[in-house]
């Protein structure tokens, strides 16, 4: 028997998991053994009063931050030796999350997640464990556990047999450096706007340039980064 994606998340709030993720397409393949998911309570691994997980933050200033003594534990309970997943931590000073990415860890054997909360996390337990730095971001959450549905999400729907149509992952954005093109559907005229003319033709060539022309277009126009990166790849092609 193939051995499942395993997902192990280590948060204040286990309750919020699985959340969505147990609906729909990542839903069923949890319950059909494709993926597993454990949520781990970092306040278990507290030794403090009042199962305490934070402290002020050395040198001052506001907020509160995750303890090392506490995360360290919890860690090593997620990932016992030998655990080939990587380690990541969820913050918006992380890398930003790329498709590229995404494939990669949904090739892989699984991830642990450590979703932050308050000012962060002590810097020590980042360079101890060699965690990964992730951001979804230029913007600031709560806390990580959106973020981790968010990674889950895309991860889970690319392990095989999750899609139904593993075709259409192809023609998805960032998939071949573009967003994708625009889509329709039946009522072929709704509120006096038509279907372009192009797509009820039955020319698959001349849909195939349509639908790339409008993906360079709308690539150009909403994402100048991606639309450099993606003309650099041409020139080195």
């Amino acid at each position: 028997m193939t051995t499942p994606w395993a997902a192990s998340i280590l948060t204040l709030f286990p309750e919020m998991f699985p959340g969505p993720l147990g609906c729909s397409l990542a839903g069923k393949a949890l319950g059909d053994g494709v993926w597993s998911l454990d949520a781990l309570d970092i306040r278990d691994f507290s030794r403090h009063k009042h199962r305490a997980v934070d402290d002020t933050p050395a040198g001052g200033g506001p907020g509160m931050v995750l303890r090392a003594d506490v995360l360290a534990p919890a860690l090593e309970a997620a990932m016992p030796k030998g655990d080939a997943r990587p380690a990541i931590y969820l913050t918006p000073r992380g890398r930003p999350l790329t498709q590229y990415r995404v494939g990669q860890l949904a090739a892989g054997p699984g991830a642990v997640i450590l979703c932050g909360r308050f000012e962060g996390i002590d810097q020590r337990v980042i360079e101890a464990h060699a965690l990964e730095e992730i951001s979804l971001g230029d913007f600031v959450l709560s806390g990580g556990e959106p973020a981790a549905l968010a990674l889950l999400d895309a991860c889970v729907r690319l392990l095989p047999g999750v899609m139904g149509a593993e075709a259409s992952r192809a023609e998805e954005s960032f998939e071949n450096g573009l967003l994708e093109y625009p889509h329709y559907t039946r009522p072929q005229v709704w509120e006096g706007r038509e279907i372009p003319e192009v797509l009820m033709s039955g020319h698959h060539g001349k849909v195939a340039a349509w639908r790339k022309a409008e993906a360079e277009a709308t690539t150009r126009e909403r994402r100048p980064d991606l639309w450099a990166a993606y003309q650099r790849d041409k020139k080195d092609e």
